[in-house]
């Protein structure tokens, strides 16, 4: 049920990123757009390694899934509201 629960959230989050980052690249000028994206590739990449490390810290034992998901939703949670905020004064 946790599980669940978690994932439901990591999918929520994920969903509110990905209309934020849609509507960034759709109004940032192109230069701006391919920065923000090659910036997103790599933050990717990090999330995935950053909760896994998280992930492999309960390895073997039934917190290891739920560590992993409830990591993924607190640092997408975290990346929409830090590309709200940077790029704030840029769309106005």
């Amino acid at each position: 049920e946790l599980a669940n629960c978690l994932s439901d959230a990591r999918k929520q989050s994920d969903a509110k990123l990905d209309a934020v980052y849609d509507d960034l690249r759709r109004r940032l000028n192109h230069s701006d757009g391919e920065r923000l994206a090659a910036a997103q590739r790599l933050w990717i990449r990090y999330r995935r390694s950053n909760c896994m490390a998280e992930r492999d810290l309960y390895e073997g034992g039934s917190a290891s899934y739920p560590a992993y998901v409830a990591c993924l939703e607190a640092m997408t949670r975290a990346r929409t509201e830090e590309l709200q905020i940077t790029y704030a004064l840029r769309l106005k």
